[in-house]
């Protein structure tokens, strides 16, 4: 038995799922226009699917699970459950008007016209904030609607800003966040369950190594008391004795954002020949 999940065909967000998916040591040989690819490693067969119809497909069945963008997911409103919040393909769904005009607030958009590619999560924000305007739905490049006069604003994804900045608008009004997101059909049969949750514990290993690194230095044990308190490790740290006396070698864990500010108080209390390796996987 395979466990179908529904990925991206093309993009950003195709880009990154297959990045992670090979981080979980899933493989696969993709070709040009293939529509269905059996992993030779694991129980799992993808489906590349357009982004907008991915929640339809695993919501009726025609796929398992699936990764996609909660842009999409909330837009959609497909009777599918999320599963796992990813972390990746992050943007923003944001209201957007040319630069030169000035923005007094959301009663701005009053009576004019938005182009969007997301008029149910746009129509859901204007009744929240009790603003009529008129919904153009465009399915391409929302961003020029303005410049050729076919909108006077625009409501889609931002990630950078650059497209924006290109087409002279400017963000005025970030509506939702999003990210990409491992949603699943509500009827999926025990074997498939557990196929699941094997995939899980590997997608989990793969994001609980993200931004750590793996840190080894020589210790004077006269401090060793001392480094042991600065180090915010997930467990005690690895002590080991050394040939040269009165030194130890200390093996732990830190996390990227922390990393030079602790490297820093180490070597102030004698840490020496800190080593800094990569970590692909963790298990907890």
């Amino acid at each position: 038995m395979l466990l179908r999940i529904a990925v991206q065909a093309k993009g950003r967000l195709y880009d990154e799922t297959m990045s992670f998916l090979g981080e979980s040591d899933i493989k696969l040989s993709v070709m040009k226009r293939s529509l269905l690819v059996q992993s030779s490693n694991f129980p799992i067969e993808v489906l590349f699917l357009r982004d907008d119809d991915i929640p339809q497909s695993v919501a009726t069945g025609v796929a398992d699970i699936g990764i996609v963008g909660e842009n999409e997911y909330v837009e959609k409103n497909e009777n599918a459950e999320i599963i796992k919040r990813l972390g990746f393909s992050k943007c923003r769904l944001s209201l957007a008007i040319p630069k030169d005009i000035e923005y007094p607030g959301v009663q701005w958009f009053e009576g004019r016209k938005i182009a969007t590619s997301y008029p149910g999560i746009l129509s859901t924000f204007l009744k929240t904030q009790e603003v009529n305007s008129e919904i153009h739905v465009i399915t391409g490049s929302v961003e020029v609607a303005p410049g050729i006069g076919l909108a006077d604003a625009i409501f889609d994804i931002v990630s950078s800003g650059s497209t924006l900045v290109s087409n002279r608008l400017k963000e005025v009004e970030v509506v939702m966040k999003s990210e990409a997101l491992l949603i699943g059909n509500r009827n999926l049969c025990a074997e498939k369950k557990e196929i699941l949750k094997e995939l899980l514990f590997r997608m989990d290993a793969v994001k609980t190594a993200e931004d750590k690194k793996y840190v080894l230095m020589n210790a004077p044990k006269e401090r060793l008391e001392e480094i042991i308190q600065v180090l915010p490790g997930m467990k005690s740290p690895t002590v080991m004795p050394l040939a040269q006396e009165g030194w130890c070698s200390v093996h732990t864990v830190l996390d990227e954002k922390c990393f030079w500010e602790i490297i820093g108080k180490l070597k102030s209390l004698g840490a020496e020949g800190i080593l800094v390796l990569p970590i692909e996987k963790m298990i907890l």
